[in-house]
């Protein structure tokens, strides 16, 4: 696991953002600024997109509490692309999505 600042990565999502040729600062803007938001088919994670082209960039993370309550950092699990468009599955509701907008802001 590498830590650094809000975020942490996984040595799984390392290898996958090498795979698919991803750059940290391009998953962090994934996190930051998706333009969907998905429960994630694992439980209690979160699943992020942003268009690329004609594909999508995609993240998975999980939000995590610090060693203080008021210190959270998100956890990135797994990114990918996705040649083409996806369907939308399971939307996550606006106050989960306006808590995790509080964390990174």
């Amino acid at each position: 696991m590498i830590s650094g600042g809000k975020y942490q990565w996984t040595k799984h999502s390392l290898y996958k953002m090498r795979y698919y040729g991803l750059s940290a600062q391009r998953i962090k803007r994934v996190v930051r600024h998706p333009a969907r938001t998905e429960e994630a088919i694992v439980p209690n994670l979160i699943a992020v997109m942003c268009p690329n082209k004609k594909q999508e960039i995609w993240a998975m993370y999980r939000i995590e509490k610090g060693k203080s309550q008021s210190e959270k950092y998100f956890r990135i699990i797994t990114a990918w692309r996705y040649p083409g468009k996806s369907s939308a599955r399971n939307p996550i509701p606006q106050e989960i999505l306006d808590e995790i907008r509080n964390i990174i802001t």
